[in-house]
């Protein structure tokens, strides 16, 4: 019998097309124009999902396709800059788990 509330959402990678819960995946977010990491999977605005694997990130940043899900062009400079918060939450994840 299945309780309420045990259905966990569920998310597709944007380089992979991996599906899985929401918790497995960071979130990246475009407002107002800007891309950040949304380490709280909260955020306002229109959201991509990546893997919380290096490869995944470094596949999207070389074929661009955060700037394409994200529908907003996005330089090296800002591709670093996510790679770099990308990181740091992917660090967290493992922590946490």
């Amino acid at each position: 019998m299945k309780t309420a509330g045990s259905k966990k959402p569920l998310r597709t990678c944007v380089v992979c097309g991996r599906n899985d819960a929401k918790d497995h995946f960071v979130r990246f977010v475009r407002k107002d124009g800007v891309v950040v990491c949304d380490a709280s999977g909260r955020a306002a605005g229109r959201g991509a999902y990546l893997c919380a694997e290096e490869a995944c990130f470094e596949l999207a940043a070389k074929k661009g396709r955060l700037g394409r899900s994200l529908k907003c062009p996005l330089s090296a400079e800002d591709y670093q800059r996510l790679g770099e918060a990308f990181s740091n939450i992917c660090q967290d994840l493992r922590q946490a788990s």
